[in-house]
């Protein structure tokens, strides 16, 4: 193969066809037959063994990029009947240099009684939530589920006008510490990795 090719690449971005003569490297992932860019850099081609070796590459340190089953928290950007929109903030305890996009279907709120759950009800914008990754949707988006007593809503601020940060009375509810309002959420059994976000 001849000297690197110097393309910029965007997350989700279809690079070429994937086939026995093409190796999906560091910075992609194949799908429907295709080598896709799961970072932004720099596309870069090298031969090993007869191979095309397909990476994108950054030209500072590597950002880490959320993998299916991974673990991830998320800050609640838009909720609507069908689903909610997220940013992913990070992955596991390692925080993004650039957020992702994200996605909870209403299906995968919750394990039981999913035809019961309303959106509204389980996020507001601004919350901070905890969920995984599913996979790769369709418009570059991951998509996430909340499917689990220790995924859910870890942070939510009062909609009740104090602005203060509710705590958990159930599975479905939590209260403003200054009014006593009680409000919707899909809590999150919480765990201590992630009291930090209380203070932000």
């Amino acid at each position: 193969m001849s000297a690197p090719i110097e393309k910029v690449c965007v997350p989700g971005q279809r690079i070429c066809r994937y086939d026995e003569n093409v190796v999906s490297g560091n910075g992609t992932y194949t799908r429907s037959g295709f080598v896709h860019a799961s970072l932004a850099g720099y596309l870069t081609t090298r031969s090993d063994n007869d191979q095309v070796i397909v990476e994108v590459k950054t030209d500072t340190e590597l950002n880490i990029v959320p993998t299916v089953d991974a673990v991830v928290t998320t800050r609640v950007t838009n909720v609507n009947p069908r689903f909610c929109k997220c940013s992913i903030l990070s992955v596991g305890c390692i925080t993004l240099k650039e957020p992702f996009r994200g996605l909870i279907r209403k299906e995968d709120v919750r394990a039981t009684e999913k035809d019961k759950v309303e959106m509204y009800k389980c996020f507001r914008p601004g919350d901070i939530v905890v969920a995984r990754v599913m996979s790769l949707g369709d418009a570059h988006s991951y998509v996430l589920s909340t499917a689990e007593n220790e995924l859910g809503v870890v942070m939510a601020t009062s909609e009740a006008g104090s602005g203060a940060n509710m705590t958990p009375v159930s599975w479905c509810k939590m209260r403003c510490p200054k009014t006593l309002a009680e409000e919707y959420r899909k809590v999150a059994k919480v765990q201590t990795n992630y009291i930090d976000y209380s203070d932000t």
